[in-house]
């Protein structure tokens, strides 16, 4: 088979979630044990860190994997779901695969896929911990695909558990309080394991503390170690750390956008101030300022908060959950100056209702479907009873479309936001 036939009968052999929802889900760990004891536990040789949460994980897994490879470690990155090529879920140094691996590796599958089943998810899983074993990495960042305790990349036994934000998305799976997700997210935390969490939330940290003591894990939350501020109030990148413990303060440059990035920054520098202080790593500061600085270089990360256009401002981001969009509000509301477009589509299986709430007054509404059977209509969309909601401007049926109407409606000074899925951003054609 060629490599694009391979992918074709991935999906068409695999339950993906991509393509069918929850009903692509395997919320157990018996398969991906069985396939991973058959390719002799990949798992187990190499080091490796867990990140899970709602929103942030993304980017908290590239700029740890950046800094990692800035220190010297050959770095392994398994994220998901890919916006363009299958093999950007799992890179070594920001490098995928070759397509010979990924047709090899179906071939000599085909007895396990037949046998045993798996869904897509879990057979990536395993394709990546062969990936990373097979280039003798140091260590690889795996982000959790959805929840934690049940996720199939919860087979490992890493040397750090990062948890990020806790907010409301899969709740039909993980819970409908946030108490209940976070047990879900806090699955993750290992015995005698240092776990860092991202992002203080009253409801959430009782949750967190209890499960590190039942599992005799060093806790660290973030807030007590960093305040990050942003150094410039405009869509500049750059940030004022306060090292809270050494009373000690400089300014930072990333090159990640977003304002929902200060949680994420201030849990990964506790993470690799952690790594450092208990000698599980050696990272110098030089190597932390290298890595947050080249992000997308180092990892190729795609669709965060990504500056498509200058004139006007065109912003794409893969938040898809309220929580993503509470940053986003915020964010608009400090460029008041400039018209908004927002280019919107969803997920029929996600809260997208909540999400339109948050869609400032005044801001010209669009609405794009996307390639695929979980994409909502626009039937969908206009029979929503939201009062908040400005009205539509217009609706397409495809992205791109959408994109070259929008850019040529507004003006040079406007900001245009592509936004709402992860599959809809997947399918702009510039990214």
């Amino acid at each position: 088979m060629t490599y694009n036939e391979t992918i074709d009968y991935l999906y068409q052999q695999l339950p993906a979630f991509q393509k069918s929802g929850n009903s692509a889900l395997k919320i157990d760990l018996s398969n991906i044990r069985k396939l991973c004891l058959a390719f002799d536990n990949p798992q187990e040789k190499f080091k490796t860190i867990h990140v899970a949460g709602t929103n942030g994980k993304g980017s908290s897994s590239h700029m740890l994997a950046s800094v990692l490879q800035e220190a010297g470690y050959k770095t392994g990155l398994y994220t998901s779901p890919h916006l363009k090529d299958f093999r950007e879920r799992f890179k070594v140094n920001g490098v995928m695969s070759t397509e010979e691996y990924v047709i090899d590796f179906v071939e000599k599958s085909r007895g396990l896929i037949q046998e045993i089943r798996p869904s897509f998810f879990e057979l990536t899983v395993v394709m990546a911990f062969s990936f990373f074993v097979e280039q003798n990495v140091d260590i690889a960042v795996i982000e959790v695909g959805l929840g934690g305790r049940l996720d199939s990349t919860n087979i490992i036994n890493p040397v750090l558990s990062l948890i990020t934000n806790i907010g409301f998305d899969h709740t039909e799976i993980l819970g409908d309080t946030l108490e209940l997700i976070a047990g879900e997210k806090g699955g993750i935390i290992k015995k005698q394991t240092p776990v860092v969490i991202s992002e203080y939330q009253i409801e959430t940290a009782p949750v967190f503390k209890q499960m590190a003591v039942e599992n005799d894990a060093p806790i660290f939350f973030a807030h007590d170690h960093f305040q990050i501020d942003r150094a410039e109030q405009n869509i500049s990148p750059k940030y004022l750390v306060s090292d809270l413990v050494a009373d000690s303060t400089y300014t930072l440059d990333i090159d990640l956008f977003g304002n929902y990035q200060q949680k994420n920054l201030a849990g990964v520098l506790t993470a690799l101030k952690v790594l450092r202080e208990q000698k599980i790593l050696v990272i110098s500061q030089e190597a932390v300022v290298r890595g947050l600085g080249a992000v997308i270089r180092n990892t190729g990360l795609k669709g965060r908060w990504q500056i498509l256009n200058k004139r006007p401002l065109t912003i794409c981001d893969t938040g898809h959950n309220e929580e993503a969009f509470k940053y986003l509000s915020k964010w608009i509301q400090s460029h008041k100056e400039a018209d908004l477009h927002l280019i919107l589509g969803f997920s029929k299986d996600k809260n997208w209702k909540k999400i339109l709430e948050y869609v400032p007054s005044g801001a010209y509404l669009y609405f794009s479907a996307f390639d695929s059977p979980r994409s909502a209509s626009w039937d969908d969309i206009k029979c929503a009873n939201i009062n908040s909601t400005p009205e539509w401007s217009g609706h397409f049926k495809n992205i791109n479309t959408a994109i070259a109407h929008v850019s040529q409606t507004a003006a040079e000074s406007d900001l245009i936001f592509i936004g709402g899925s992860t599959y809809l951003v997947a399918e702009i054609d510039d990214l």
